[in-house]
């Protein structure tokens, strides 16, 4: 068997699992989402009050993250040996990035989580310190009602506090230097798999400029981005996506697209004359 139909019965029998993987990874963020809403208030007093009520459902949102960005690895990692094969120039080494993003944001995610738990039970506890003074924190509220500045004053104090209690927990620094790593690895690796994607014909310009974006919009916060860009990959790769895959695919090759110079070129080109010595069609 030549080197690409192993490649190709490679892909197809790895195709419906990873493809799942991607689904359910999508499944899993947003079935996340819906358990953390209930964790919610308005300043960092009010979110840390009610991360202690509802600890249970930060754990069991952060477990569920962490799931999600380990069903991560699969599809990248997939994409990336789909587009390498495809494309020679490639640097293989470069898939590390894939597979290292997603496991540090899943450890960033569980670090987190221990943390906010751990600050959450501090501020309720009573042992976190402000380092806002009542000066600076009148200051703050100066230009609200006075019937209302007592308030306005506590509810400063008291989110310095919480604000204090979530920077100084004990794994909060470990969480953060994990999301960093994992946040850079997946912009520098998926930046450069996507445009390799849309060079060799693997993904549409749209999707490939999309999943070039998505490094960005994950650091930002932006979830939905990488929800859409994962439920299309996961259609894409299962063989489920409308229209049926490009077709650099079948191909097991580089198929580029082409430019709009091309495309302009072939719209105005005229119809090849028919062959005098072909009969006539009826």
């Amino acid at each position: 068997m030549s080197p690409r139909r192993a490649q190709l019965a490679w892909e197809q029998r790895w195709a419906k699992p990873v493809a799942i993987a991607a689904l359910l990874g999508v499944v899993a963020f947003v079935v996340s989402g819906a358990i953390a809403s209930s964790v919610s208030g308005d300043g960092e007093a009010a979110l840390l009050r009610a991360a202690h009520e509802h600890s249970s459902d930060v754990t069991l949102s952060g477990a569920v993250d962490v799931i999600a960005f380990l069903l991560l690895v699969f599809p990248l990692a997939y994409l990336f040996r789909v587009v390498k094969t495809r494309a020679e120039r490639m640097q293989g080494q470069m898939i590390v990035l894939l597979i290292l993003a997603p496991l540090c944001l899943a450890a960033s995610t569980g670090l987190g989580v221990a943390a906010k738990n751990d600050a959450a039970n501090q501020f309720t506890a009573g042992e976190a310190k402000s380092t806002l003074s009542k000066s600076e924190a009148r200051k703050e509220c100066a230009s609200e009602k006075e019937s209302e500045r007592a308030s306005c004053e506590r509810k400063e104090l008291e989110d310095d506090e919480a604000s204090n209690a979530a920077s100084e927990a004990s794994l909060a620094g470990l969480a953060q230097i994990f999301g960093l790593i994992g946040g850079l690895s997946l912009i520098v690796g998926m930046f450069y798999t996507s445009l390799w994607a849309m060079r060799t014909g693997v993904l549409s310009r749209f999707w490939a400029a999309l999943g070039m974006a998505l490094g960005v919009t994950v650091l930002l916060g932006i979830i939905l981005f990488l929800l859409l860009w994962l439920v299309y990959l996961g259609l894409l790769i299962g063989g489920w996506v409308p229209g049926g895959r490009p077709p650099a695919w079948a191909a097991g090759e580089a198929v580029p697209w082409p430019s709009a110079g091309e495309k302009v070129a072939a719209e105005l080109a005229p119809d090849e004359p028919e062959d005098p010595e072909d009969p006539p069609s009826p």
